[in-house]
């Protein structure tokens, strides 16, 4: 965890914030705040959704989360970004519940590692596409 005599400290990549005194927030896939370095550039990704090169979606969530990340990581690394240059995630689940939890903290961590990016997971009762289950819109430094 960072501290706040951390934060001030000049880096190349963004500084992951997570104070001490609140809620360790890694376990659950995401970090509590994120700074981005002067003088870079801010990305900002559209929503990813679980579709394969064809358009196709799978009827299973964890399919699609998997999809969505692979996407994602497809995007991040057009714009010449790296993973750990990813400093917030926006998860829009439809009819969420804990299982899907699971499958996003295990696909998050696994694409991320120890540099986990401030997240918001938003349920919603459907995304634009009626069998699209998950979309993961992002914000990337681009130094």
């Amino acid at each position: 965890m960072t501290s706040q005599n951390q934060v001030a400290a000049t880096s190349a990549t963004p500084i992951i914030v997570n104070p001490s005194q609140l809620h360790d927030p890694t376990p659950n896939g995401y970090s509590t705040a994120v700074i981005t370095p002067a003088p870079g550039r801010l990305a900002f990704i559209s929503g990813q959704g679980g579709q394969d090169q064809t358009g196709a979606l799978s009827p299973h969530f964890a399919t699609q989360v998997e999809q969505a990340y692979a996407n994602l990581a497809a995007v991040i690394k057009a714009l010449g970004a790296r993973l750990d240059q990813v400093v917030k995630l926006t998860v829009f689940v439809v009819d969420h519940d804990m299982s899907k939890l699971g499958v996003l903290t295990e696909n998050v961590k696994r694409m991320f590692g120890a540099k986990l990016p401030a997240q918001t997971l938003v349920p919603v009762p459907k995304l634009a596409i009626d069998p699209m289950l998950v979309e993961v819109e992002a914000v990337v430094f681009v130094d």
